[in-house]
């Protein structure tokens, strides 16, 4: 098999499994359906790893498969880049797919829509690898396009549930908005450089440099800048940047398996993906690069912050997402984009570990979410109390767990950069470490230590989840999930461990990523971080001794103290909090506004043109006044039709008349 047939493999393996589970599941019965599933995405993991191999030994691959469509002097083509950006991608959305759909097994399987289920997340499997295989911005935009539909059908999966079907619509229209800034940029690219391919036009990206548009008169703006900041409009509502952040924490009201995949390693990475792939633009922008940089520190803190208000244990992890996206983006901001891409790496691994412990917990409580109906819960659940301890500490950032290395070095790069507003960037990710051990430990200390807060006898428990009571408890205590729970959580654990001590030299400091990303002179803050750089040891060493270690520790303290040995006070320090509980529960009011604003605008708006535009002007003007000239003009031509002839004749003889004294006067 040659190489390039092993990337088609790779990329269609799991839409194999997809499209016969989706037609035939329901014949093929849940056994056959889950296997062919998991059968295609590790066949697809296999060969990520084989291609990651053969593009670390120097082999890099950019052709087309086929063309698509020609227009003119336009081709428009399907065809892979296959370099050691794409290969790690390629490594992370399948083994972490792969863990995701085992663990599927034991979490879904007394839910009716089991096979559709399936499904959708190999089909969501396949649209990313086409994202990040894709060489040129069609191909980017049909991945980009298809992991936000199938998105919006997981998200909405149990269909029966207002909750869902609202989260999952707004899913979709938020993404809209940011797909909106996305197509424009990318017309703007096929507009000045008459292609598509990244390659060409990353080769005429000095020409853009001097290049600038006038979208008014008396405004000219620099094209890079405006074609950057569309792009990264993408990127904030794919990835959850503030303020296209509000469909995220809705979204899992999805089933957690989909949480995890949709939060760890596919759709939310795109958009860093993307931007790290778009290097050669956005480091023509010192404007757009400090954009970026502003709107990523200020998710990386005020979304942390949000999570420590947090009960529901699926949205104090998808809060923890937010504030981690702003690291990766901050990261790249300051065009450390191996920086952020190391850390979406490791982020990918302990925050899929985070969510599905958590749905493990959910499971043993029988679909109870609030963690303070949990408490205690190491005493009967300790494997998943030890893999969640795991991620916790990798998230908070302590040594030698794989989160320390890739957030450390943000915090360094951005500490080194000069860009605007890396001063309120250092502040965010610096005081961001502090909250994220704080709300992370208090999901661990609440959920899993303490006295049990929760029935042990066996009563029923309503199915919160399912909108059942198929999964009605009456066997007493919880218990540790099965083996296809338990196992992706253990595979999980092993990279939060070591994946920090593996690829921090290689990637951050040595030339893992090759040509994949381009850095100019005037960003030097990821060279600065390298020239400081002596071992991973030393890079430990160092850590230890710095401040965000002992933000780090600070934060678990003080949780240990507030929710372990003074559980009282978080109660009363919530009452003397006053207005900031108070705009931290209602998330900013976000939401709200959105709900008044744009929703209640768009009724306001639509009840308007209903009222006015159409009972009124269309049919009160168009349909009725027609209706009423014909009555009128009816009314009036009856008392001509009298049916004697002598009026006829009399009206004949006027009309005559009127006819010859007209031609007269001519």
């Amino acid at each position: 098999m040659t190489m390039q047939q092993l990337y088609l493999l790779a990329a269609l393996a799991p839409l194999v499994g997809a499209v016969v589970v989706g037609l035939f599941g329901p014949r093929l019965g849940k056994r056959a359906s889950h296997w062919l599933c998991i059968l295609g995405v590790a066949i697809s993991t296999v060969a990520s790893f084989v291609v990651w191999r053969d593009v670390m030994a120097g082999h890099y691959f950019n052709g087309d498969l086929y063309t698509w469509m020609r227009s003119g002097d336009l081709r428009l083509a399907i065809g892979f880049l296959i370099d050691p950006l794409t290969a790690t991608m390629m490594l992370v959305v399948t083994f972490v797919s792969l863990m995701v759909h085992v663990y599927t097994i034991g979490y879904m399987d007394e839910d009716p829509g089991y096979t559709r289920f399936f499904s959708y997340i190999s089909l969501f499997t396949f649209s990313m690898l086409m994202l990040v295989m894709s060489n040129n911005f069609l191909q980017l935009f049909f991945g980009w396009e298809a992991v936000g539909l199938v998105s919006y059908l997981l998200i909405g999966f149990w269909y029966t549930r207002p909750t869902a079907i609202y989260a999952n619509l707004k899913a979709f229209l938020a993404n809209r908005v940011g797909d909106f800034g996305f197509i424009l940029g990318l017309g703007l690219v096929l507009a000045y450089t008459g292609t598509l391919d990244y390659a060409q036009v990353f080769a005429r990206a000095p020409d853009l440099a001097a290049q600038s548009m006038a979208p008014w008169s008396g405004a000219t703006w620099a094209l890079p800048t405006v074609i950057c900041i569309c792009l990264f409009i993408g990127a904030m509502g794919k990835s959850a940047q503030v303020p296209l952040h509000v469909w995220l924490p809705d979204s899992m009201e999805g089933p957690t398996p989909i949480s995890a995949l949709i939060h760890a390693a596919t759709m939310v990475t795109a958009g860093i993906f993307m931007v790290a792939r778009m290097s050669p633009l956005f480091e023509l922008s010192d404007t757009a690069l400090s954009f970026v940089t502003i709107i990523g520190a200020t998710g990386a803190l005020f979304m942390g912050l949000l999570g420590i208000v947090q009960n529901d244990i699926k949205r104090v992890v998808a809060y923890s997402t937010l504030s981690q996206l702003g690291y990766m983006t901050v990261a790249l901001g300051v065009s450390a984009y191996s920086a952020a891409i190391f850390h979406l790496m490791t982020h990918a691994f302990f925050k899929a570990l985070l969510f599905l412990g958590a749905g493990s917990a959910i499971i043993a409580m029988h679909h109870e979410q609030d963690i303070r109906k949990m408490g205690g819960l190491r005493k009967y659940m300790p494997i998943t109390y030890v893999t969640m301890l795991i991620g916790s500490l990798a998230l908070a950032g302590i040594p030698p767990f794989a989160g320390f290395f890739s957030k450390d070095a943000i915090i360094e790069v951005v500490h080194a950069s000069t860009v605007t507003g890396h001063a309120y960037a250092y502040f965010a990710v610096l005081a961001g470490v502090f909250v994220t051990s704080f709300y992370s430990f208090r999901m661990l200390f609440v959920a899993f230590h303490g006295t049990p807060r929760f029935d042990t006898t066996g009563a029923a428990h309503h199915d919160a989840a399912h909108g059942h009571d198929d999964h009605a408890h009456h066997g007493g205590p919880p218990k540790e999930s099965p083996w296809v729970v338990t196992l992706p959580l253990i595979a999980l654990a092993i990279p939060s461990v070591i994946a920090g001590w593996l690829f921090v030299e290689p990637m951050l400091v040595g030339s893992y990523f090759g040509n994949s990303i381009v850095i100019r002179h005037e960003h030097p803050a990821i060279w600065e971080f390298q020239a400081e750089w002596h071992s991973v040891g030393s890079f430990i060493e160092h850590g230890v001794l710095s401040l965000p270690f002992w933000l780090a520790l600070a934060g678990i303290a003080a949780t240990w103290y507030l929710y372990l040995v003074n559980p009282a006070l978080p109660e009363r320090l919530k009452r003397g909090a006053g207005w900031l509980y108070t705009l931290l529960d209602n998330k900013y009011y976000f939401d709200r506004f959105n709900d008044w604003f744009f929703a209640g605008g768009a009724r306001s708006l639509g009840a308007f043109l209903s009222n006015v535009g159409d009972l009124r002007i269309i049919d009160g003007f168009f349909v009725n006044g027609a209706a009423r000239l014909v009555g009128w003009t009816s009314a009036l031509l009856r008392h001509l039709q009298t049916g004697y002839v002598y009026h006829y004749a009399f009206t004949m003889i006027v009309g005559l008349f009127a006819l010859l004294t007209w031609w007269a006067g001519r």
